[in-house]
């Protein structure tokens, strides 16, 4: 599989994960099927929009190949399916958004590479990216983004970004080695969560200390 093969199959499979995470989380909040299904597509095609208009890729990707929005909402209708057999909802869309998180940040950070745009540039638009659909899918739903609350998320994407950057001015890329960068995405957001790792937050009132993680 040469590398455009390569990330077009990376970026698809994010599509996918996030299109299943605004799917599953949209179910949790009892919404219809064309709901449902909103929500994953938005969800999953949300970042690349953005992606793609910075790198000046028009039309985006979501509308310019067919591939994308047919995954996001097959995704979305398989979720809308088969939710009855997910144990744990929230689970579930805390485990897909943290791969789709990785997947996202990856291949693009890469992008933004192909397209000319310098490391420091790249690595903001692959955490951009990576965070877009989650912060999308969740104003979708009332919900305080993730991105915002004090979980690592947004700092796991930019960590992942500038993973890639080095492997990239090292000469060291490669599918495995990007894989290497997208899975270190996930295991940090997973681990986060499970060890309640946080960014400090502003100290409030009395004397109380910000707490950090």
């Amino acid at each position: 599989m040469d590398s455009s093969s390569a990330l077009l199959v990376g970026d698809l499979t994010g599509v996918a994960v996030f299109a299943a995470s605004g799917g599953s989380a949209a179910v949790g909040k009892r919404l219809d099927l064309f709901g449902v299904v909103f929500v994953g597509f938005v969800a999953a095609l949300g970042g690349g929009i953005l992606r793609d208009l910075v790198i000046n890729q028009v039309p985006p990707l979501a509308f310019a190949d067919w591939r994308y929005p047919l995954t996001a909402v097959l995704a979305s209708l398989a979720v809308f399916w088969l939710h009855p057999h997910l144990d744990r909802l929230r689970r579930t869309v805390l485990g897909l958004d943290a791969a789709g998180l990785g997947l996202f940040t990856v291949t693009s950070t890469l992008k933004a590479f192909d397209a000319g745009v310098p490391a420091v540039g790249a690595c903001l638009l692959g955490m951009l990216t990576g965070i877009g659909g989650g912060l999308v899918r969740d104003l979708l739903l009332n919900e305080i983004p993730v991105v915002l609350r004090r979980e690592i998320y947004a700092v796991a994407s930019l960590l992942g970004a500038i993973v890639v950057a080095v492997l990239v001015g090292l000469g060291w890329g490669s599918v495995l080695t990007f894989t290497g960068a997208a899975l270190l995405v996930f295991v940090v957001r997973i681990t986060a969560l499970y060890r309640h790792w946080s960014a400090p937050r502003p100290r409030l009132g009395g004397g109380a200390s910000a707490e950090s993680g």
